[in-house]
């Protein structure tokens, strides 16, 4: 029996401008992943720093942790965050990875299934929905979780949640900013050594995911404990067009401090003036629609990308055709993703937060 009280577990009110602008960083995610099998060269590519969206994501999930949890945590302990966060994030997980299992298998323009045994395809799904890595589908760049390539962000998201209730919970803002330093500094090293920020994905640049999340983690959270928050009148669209620049900006001579001064700098400030702007009554139902479909669209698109990729290669399509693939797919995906928003992800954590509130009273 426990005596924690329930209402301890009770999700707090969100800032609905900055849900607004995970929506955005997920398009631009959705949008990237398209492109970038389009244009190999990303100096060509329209949205060729579409992946930064992710940095913006761990910023935000510093930030929104500080503010979600730093006031209950010890009060709700350890393995009740734990719960917290599995029940929040790892349905997406288990889904993903389900329809890249399928995807692998129904890619009408590929058969690359074939080339793995049972008992491999098994222990790639198992490590799929596990979130254990495991670089081994050679056709597919040899992605951590080749099944549902996004999820590599979601282990090192896993990983900074183990940090912060463990650690960082309890760390000073003194303590707090020695780490940033010592994180910015590695930021700045693998995004000078690779040439950009895009690692942490693949085998080969699995340690390039820690630099990414360890600052921008640290960065949120270390905005929260310091309530720097700027009152602004950009509202939703004036911030959305402003996190775009980052996604949007032309590559350049150095581009590799552009990509670290926009993590460093750009994306903190972005959630600063997120967090203190007004919201125009006529957007808040975008901004929760927005807010709503980012976590599900970012995990569940890439089956179809997987099967656009092998469209491409094998057909080589031309460029009106691919305008309309690009912009008909992306509809479709922010389709699905509000289908499994309200047919799985929602219901799915209701059941379980549920379960998890009758256990409490037991």
């Amino acid at each position: 029996m426990t005596n924690l009280n329930p209402d301890i577990l009770k999700t707090k009110q969100h800032f609905e401008i900055l849900d607004g602008l995970r929506g955005i960083a997920a398009l631009a995610v959705v949008v990237f992943h398209f492109m970038e099998w389009i244009f190999t060269d990303y100096s060509k590519n329209f949205i060729g720093h579409g992946y930064l969206a992710v940095d913006f994501f761990f910023c935000l999930s510093g930030f929104v942790i500080g503010y979600a949890y730093d006031d209950r945590i010890e009060k709700m302990g350890v393995w009740e965050f734990f719960k917290s966060r599995l029940i929040r994030l790892h349905p997406l997980v288990v889904l993903g990875s389900v329809l890249g299992l399928i995807g692998l298998f129904f890619d009408p323009f590929a058969n690359h299934y074939e080339t793995y045994d049972t008992s491999k395809l098994i222990l790639i799904f198992l490590c799929s929905i596990f979130l254990i890595p495991f670089g081994a589908m050679q056709e597919r760049g040899f992605n951590l979780f080749g099944l549902n390539a996004p999820s590599w962000s979601l282990f090192w998201e896993y990983v900074a949640n183990i940090f912060y209730a463990f650690i960082l919970y309890k760390l000073s803002r003194r303590f707090l900013v020695v780490l940033m330093i010592l994180a910015a500094i590695a930021l700045c090293f693998v995004s000078y050594r690779a040439g950009n920020l895009m690692g942490g994905w693949g085998k080969d640049n699995f340690w390039d995911g820690c630099a990414r999340i360890s600052y921008s983690f640290l960065a949120g959270l270390f905005i929260y404990r310091s309530n720097w928050i700027i009152k602004n009148k950009l509202g939703f669209v004036g911030l959305a067009i402003l996190l775009s620049f980052a996604f949007l900006m032309p590559y350049l001579q150095w581009n590799w401090l552009a990509e670290a001064l926009v993590v460093l700098f750009y994306f903190p400030l972005l959630v600063l003036l997120g967090a203190g702007s007004r919201l125009s009554p006529a957007l808040k139902k975008v901004c929760n629609f927005s807010g709503k479909i980012s976590y599900p669209l970012y995990m569940v698109h890439y089956p179809a990308i997987w099967i656009f990729a092998n469209y491409f290669l094998k057909n080589k399509p031309g460029t009106t055709e691919l305008y309309y693939i690009v912009i008909i797919g992306t509809i479709l995906l922010i389709g699905l993703a509000w289908l499994v928003t309200i047919l799985y992800d929602i219901p799915v954590r209701k059941y379980l937060n549920k379960k998890r509130r009758e256990g409490l009273r037991t």
